[in-house]
């Protein structure tokens, strides 16, 4: 079934839809045709409430839900905030999927975090190793709230048939992106951060770990496609990695990303802080066996845009 053809006539919830992800998703689904896209703001709809919720579904009346709102952010964030970051995801996630159920929704996409898999997996990583341990512990309580998410959707489409599918997305990356030192991820701490020593005049940047560290990143227009094509196309049980195939160091992600936007000072590494996961790497098999995706971006070229919307949008 042509991508247009299956969003023409559904109604389309999409939770966190102003967010960084969600943002291009509901771009897309624009693209395809989707008349009908609800996009709940956490003004109107604070989802951790049952209550929102039923007004939440009550108003949109969605055929589909995907299901991308979290709370989320780096070792920092996750460190300082475990039991937020615990309670919040996993009172959104359970309740909506009951509640979707219920209402009879025709299907719900519940994403998932790379964060769930255990410390030590085997690479790269494969989805039938995600039960295999216990996570990476600064993440842990984020990834084991999202986890229990493929369980409720595993448990609901064998009890009553409820078509929710589970991916597994790797560090998203791109325009748009949250550039808060104190919430974000590894690629837009690094671009801020080498960009703000240029314009201040410093000669040094300071990084948390030894840069030992391993990860991979998807490009978040390669996110959305893929998250929309399962939408269209996969509608099993089993989870399934979203990622881009690429393993990189964060020592070598900080030299490539200071050549890229010009920083020529030093980088100096805070041992004293926290590594998280060893490495991180995906078997991205499934996905392009179950519904035909490839990630299509260059590593160099994606993170050139990215580091060029920085720039245009903060004004430097």
């Amino acid at each position: 079934m042509p991508s247009n053809e299956f969003w023409q006539n559904r109604r389309v919830c999409v939770t966190g839809g102003n967010g960084f992800l969600g943002s291009f998703i509901t771009e897309k689904l624009a693209l395809r045709g989707t008349k009908e896209i609800f996009i709940p703001r956490i003004e109107d709809y604070n989802l951790v409430e049952r209550e929102a919720i039923l007004r939440m579904l009550k108003d949109a009346k969605p055929d589909i839900i995907l299901h991308l709102a979290a709370l989320a952010g780096g070792i920092g964030a996750n460190r300082l905030r475990p039991a937020e970051f615990f309670y919040v995801n996993l009172m959104m996630g359970v309740q909506l999927i009951h509640e979707a159920w219920k209402a009879g929704v025709e299907k719900m996409v519940a994403v998932g975090t790379i964060c769930a898999y255990p410390k030590i997996t085997p690479l790269p990583f494969k989805e039938e190793n995600l039960w295999d341990g216990y996570p990476e512990e600064t993440n842990a309580p984020y990834g084991l709230a999202k986890k229990m998410l493929l369980v409720q959707a595993q448990a609901y489409r064998q009890q009553y048939g409820f078509n929710v599918i589970y991916p597994l997305p790797v560090n998203l990356y791109g325009p748009r992106d949250n550039f808060n030192l104190e919430t974000s991820h590894v690629i837009p701490a690094l671009i801020r951060k080498c960009v703000e020593a240029q314009v201040q005049g410093k000669n040094q940047i300071i990084l948390w770990g030894d840069g030992t560290p391993t990860r991979e990143f998807i490009y978040v227009e390669d996110a959305a496609e893929g998250l929309l094509l399962a939408t269209e196309r996969y509608n099993g049980s089993e989870p399934f990695n979203l990622g881009s195939g690429q393993e990189i160091s964060i020592k070598d992600l900080a030299i490539l990303i200071a050549r890229l936007t010009g920083f020529e000072g030093e980088i100096i590494w805070d041992t004293s802080k926290p590594n998280g996961q060893p490495r991180r790497a995906l078997d991205t098999m499934r996905a392009e066996k179950f519904f035909g995706f490839r990630a299509s971006m260059p590593f160099e070229e994606g993170l050139t845009r990215t580091i060029e919307w920085y720039r245009n949008h903060i004004g430097f």
